[in-house]
C-alpha cells in the first residue's frame, strides 16, 4: 500500500485533534475531487512499520482524539489497510473515522471490506458529488454523504446516522 501523506495534527476530518492518514489509490474519479493526485495507486510512499509506529507514537499523546483514515479511496486498500489497523489497536483504544466513496451498503457486501469496516467507529460513506456540494457540512463535501455510527448500524442492523 502506499501514502500520500500523514498528519500529527488534523481539525478537519473528525471531531477534535486527530491523526490521519491518507492512502492512495481511487478509480471512483469523482470530479472535481479534492484529492486528484491521489488517486493515483503509484503516487506516494510505501507504507512500512515504521509509519505504523509514526501513527501509533502520535495517537499516544493525549491531545489526540483519534485516527482518520481518507484517501485515495481506503476500501480499495483494504487488505493492507486492515492489518495495519489491528496493529495500532494493539496500543491505541481511541476512535477511528473512515472516509469512502463507497456507500455503507456496497462495503458490507464485500467481505473484506466489510472486515475494514468492522475495525472502525464512525464511516464517512458516497462519492463526492459536485452538483451536491456543500461547503456548510462538517465533515464531508456533499449532501449525498452520510456519517454513520458503524457499531450501532451493525448492532440495529439499519444505516445510524450521527447528527454532526
Amino acid at each position: 500500500m502506499r501514502y500520500g501523506q500523514i498528519r500529527k495534527y488534523d481539525v478537519a476530518n473528525g471531531p477534535g485533534i486527530r491523526s490521519t492518514i491518507f492512502v492512495t489509490g481511487c478509480t471512483h474519479n469523482c470530479k472535481n475531487c479534492f484529492n486528484k493526485e491521489y488517486q493515483d495507486f503509484d503516487y506516494g510512499d510505501v507504507w512500512t512499520s515504521k509509519e505504523t509506529k509514526e501513527v501509533i507514537d502520535y495517537l499516544k499523546l493525549n491531545e489526540v482524539n483519534g485516527l482518520t483514515v481518507l484517501g485515495g479511496e481506503p476500501f480499495q486498500n483494504e487488505k493492507d489497510l486492515y492489518k495495519i489497523i489491528k496493529e495500532i489497536q494493539k496500543e491505541i483504544s481511541k476512535d477511528i473515522w473512515i472516509f469512502s466513496g463507497y456507500t455503507f451498503d456496497q462495503i458490507i457486501e464485500d467481505e473484506n471490506k466489510k472486515k475494514l469496516l468492522e475495525l472502525c467507529d464512525v464511516l464517512v460513506d458516497g462519492p463526492f458529488i459536485e452538483d451536491l456540494k456543500n461547503l456548510k457540512l462538517k465533515f464531508r463535501g456533499s449532501s449525498n454523504q452520510r456519517i454513520i455510527d458503524i457499531k450501532k448500524s451493525f448492532k440495529e442492523n439499519q444505516v445510524i446516522e450521527l447528527d454532526i
